[in-house]
């Protein structure tokens, strides 16, 4: 197990990230009209920052949209280190249904959450429905589709209590999103997390934005970064390159796998989001960019070879 202090340190990832996401959101990188709702404005990030969360969130994206597209709304969602993720507002805003929708993450973290959402009507709004009340506990919410549950990654029953407490269905399709959750988490943990969801998953694809190519100079550059801000990366062996990314699901029960590093991703979306993402801001040196690229990168496991054809080469657009 972790420290407390370590474990404060990874809970302030939280803080870090949504800051940036409202940060490139508020420069018109893409829309979101609730981050506002969980998140203060802070300073403003460099530009690779911003250009690099653009990538990974409107790569997971479309991953999601394909995934309801093609499997249709009677499947799931199950978050896991969500965060202030608004992921299950704009779903709903943009017409997209699910039959559950689960988030998880430290039950510090979910406290806010829920607090946040019970004193925003906008967003408390969103959850209601006409079967069914909103229930609030100081760190858990649930509602007839919407379930906001906190949990410790590394206790494997309670991870699996809550999910019960969520109505999971485990006979329905179901995607599963960790966008930097999984390293800071010990290997037993998350190899003890990812076999028990791919033996109970009829029909899963799981999307893991991660840390990768940790080994060489730049990627320890950025582990002793971390570690000086108390953040170790417990679960680095498996970022070590795209394939021992894609060993870590194989290695649990799940059907396959496949890795692509961001600078890979950057260069599969359409060439008119990229010039338009290139004149919000100057990018004087595109070296740092591209070395940050190298060392994130999405991969996906699946359980149920049909969901083999959502791979992320669907995202890229022929001349």
């Amino acid at each position: 197990m972790q420290c407390p202090v370590g474990d404060d340190a990874i809970r302030a990832t939280n803080d870090d990230a949504s800051e940036c996401k409202r940060c490139a959101i508020n420069l018109g990188y893409w829309q979101d009209k609730f981050i506002n709702f969980f998140v203060k404005a802070g300073e403003r990030k460099a530009p690779e920052i911003n250009r690099g969360y653009y990538a990974r969130c409107t790569a997971v994206g479309l991953l999601i949209e394909q995934f309801i597209k093609r499997v249709g709304e009677e499947c799931q969602i199950i978050n896991i280190g969500a965060g202030f993720d608004t992921l299950y507002w704009r779903l709903k805003s943009n017409g997209l249904l699910v039959k559950n929708f689960v988030e998880m993450d430290f039950p510090n973290v979910t406290a806010k959450k829920c607090y946040a959402i019970k004193r925003n009507k906008t967003l408390l709004e969103q959850i209601h429905s006409e079967d069914g009340e909103v229930k609030f506990s100081p760190t858990d919410l649930h509602s007839a589709n919407y379930h906001l549950v906190g949990v410790d990654l590394r206790q494997l029953s309670n991870v699996q209590k809550k999910l019960v407490d969520s109505e999971i269905d485990w006979s329905v399709p179901t995607l599963l999103l960790a966008e930097c959750v999984l390293v800071y988490v010990e290997p037993e943990h998350i190899r003890s997390l990812l076999s028990f969801l791919a033996s109970q998953l009829a029909s899963a694809l799981f999307v893991n934005y991660e840390q990768v190519n940790m080994d060489d100079r730049f990627g320890q550059i950025m582990l002793s970064n971390l570690r000086a801000r108390g953040c170790a990366l417990a679960g680095v062996e498996a970022c070590r390159d795209l394939a021992s990314q894609q060993q870590r699901f194989l290695d649990t029960g799940w059907d396959g796998s496949k890795a692509w590093s961001m600078e890979e991703i950057w260069n599969m979306l359409p060439r008119e989001d990229r010039n338009r993402i290139e004149k919000i801001e100057f990018l004087d040196e595109t070296e740092l960019l591209q070395q940050l690229f190298q060392h994130y990168c999405i991969c996906i496991g699946w359980k149920d070879r049909g969901q083999e054809s959502l791979s992320l080469a669907d995202l890229r657009i022929d001349p």
